[in-house]
């Protein structure tokens, strides 16, 4: 695989503020090519958005010495795809990086937060729908990464050679990221951290939901076992949502409160408290029914809270082609397709049991109950039919590697399969994982200094 070139971003602005905890932040601006393939011009642009962080100090003698800005460098991918990325205050880590002896760099990845966003509004000024689809095929990992690497580049001009190179670490999709980067511009990389995001090597989505509907019936048995009231109070929700006709009900944010749309709550059971948070939820729902016979807007808030993906479109729309790398396959809603393979999914309970929760799965027909999602049905299909996806990932790279890897990986995730997991780190040389079933996917949040402590242990303590 021929691996395109990459040049410095060009950088717009720069600007600096202190924050409490001593911290100071700088917001950036670059200016970076949309698709890298074709030459440049004034409209094969896009803007890109990031926070740097440093310790904050005030020095009793002023040291005008270059060297002392020119600390390595570590960038931060957040999951998604298609998720902004929060500031550098609302991470737990940040001080523990930093003190590390690292500045850190927060990615708004393309197309999410203020790097030129996506949205049903801005896509549509693309063109017609034919442009759309073919225009978001820019947000995935391949372009996401010749964006850090450009911005890596116009960071460190004029540091020392042995400088350049910057460390990165990626939670979740953030960590599909870096196993491009790996493939394709290994050059630039010092070190890497993934925390759940060891990607499968595939090519098609298939077989990834196929063995995730099996950690997500798991799950929904872990919920039961816990909440045993909730398998009745699931089935009164249900059947109350269906009453007046599935879909009446409208949400705050304008979609329609559906059954299968209830469901999909359950993509918070892969995260550290995710069964007492639908709990809450539902309990709040069932106390709504019982005591006035409709649910009120604070309960109907809390749906729609847990469910929306309207300010989110690539990761709507985006969600299964991550898993496309070379072309010939079509994602073709595999996680809708692969539900018809588990029975115990089926909506109203199989075979009188409970009645299960999805998962992290987009479905067709969130265009149709998704206020938002609704304004680009036509544009989502049209993805989902489409076979030609650039590769993702190089093994022949991966299998000689020289970059030093250090991941966790959590036997009990919902949303990457440990055994795809596993696979996938056999075929990166010299890679070191970290393995529990004792953390979920969002340890990086929920479980910080247990599951950055054992990676960077990883790097810094040898094994016998």
């Amino acid at each position: 695989m021929s691996t395109i070139k990459v040049s410095p971003a060009q950088i717009l602005s720069e600007k600096s503020h202190q924050i409490a905890g001593k911290l100071k932040i700088t917001e950036h601006h670059f200016l970076v090519p949309k698709d890298y393939t074709k030459p440049a011009s004034p409209t094969n642009t896009l803007k890109i958005f990031a926070r740097s962080v440093k310790k904050h100090d005030t020095p009793i003698i002023p040291n005008n010495d270059p060297a002392k800005d020119q600390l390595p460098w570590m960038l931060y991918l957040n999951g998604g795809p298609g998720l902004e990325c929060r500031a550098p205050n609302a991470f737990a880590f940040t001080h523990r990086i930093l003190d590390a002896g690292y500045q850190l760099l927060f990615l708004d990845q393309r197309g999410t937060g203020l790097s030129t966003p996506v949205t049903a509004s801005t896509l549509q000024m693309r063109g017609y729908n034919d442009v759309q689809a073919k225009y978001l095929k820019l947000y995935r990992a391949d372009s996401i990464v010749r964006d850090c690497e450009a911005i890596r580049q116009a960071l460190t001009e004029g540091w020392p050679e042995e400088k350049k190179k910057w460390s990165v670490m990626g939670q979740s999709f953030g960590g599909f990221c870096i196993v491009t980067y790996l493939s394709f511009y290994p050059e630039g990389l010092r070190e890497a951290f993934l925390y759940g995001g060891l990607q499968p090597l595939v090519n098609g989505p298939d077989e990834v939901y196929r063995r995730l509907y099996v950690k997500v019936k798991e799950r929904n048995e872990a919920y039961y076992a816990k909440y045993p009231e909730d398998i009745e109070n699931v089935k009164t929700i249900m059947k109350y949502l269906s009453r007046f006709g599935d879909g009446k009900i409208k949400l705050p944010s304008e979609g329609n409160l559906t059954r299968r749309r209830f469901r999909t709550m359950g993509i918070a059971l892969g995260m550290h408290g995710g069964l007492d948070q639908i709990h809450d939820v539902v309990l709040r729902a069932s106390c709504d029914i019982e005591n006035f016979g409709h649910l009120t807007r604070p309960t109907l808030s809390a749906i729609d809270s847990t469910t929306s993906f309207d300010n989110h479109l690539i990761y709507a729309i985006l969600h299964e082609p991550i898993y496309c790398s070379g072309g010939g396959v079509a994602p073709e809603w595999s996680a809708h397709r692969m539900q018809e393979e588990f029975k115990e999914f089926d909506i109203d309970g199989h075979e009188g049991g409970p009645i299960y929760f999805t998962g992290e799965m987009v479905f067709p027909w969130m265009f149709e109950d998704y206020s938002e999602l609704r304004k680009v049905q036509d544009v989502a299909n049209r993805v989902a039919s489409d076979t030609d996806w650039p590769h993702l990932f190089d093994e022949e790279q991966l299998a000689k590697n020289e970059v030093p890897v250090y991941a966790a990986s959590y036997l009990e995730d919902m949303y990457v399969d440990s055994g795809f997991a596993r696979e996938t780190a056999k075929k990166i040389k010299g890679c070191k994982v970290f393995t529990t079933n004792v953390l979920f996917h969002d340890a990086i949040r929920s479980r910080m200094d247990e599951v950055v402590r054992a990676a960077f242990a990883l790097r810094d303590d040898v094994v016998d």
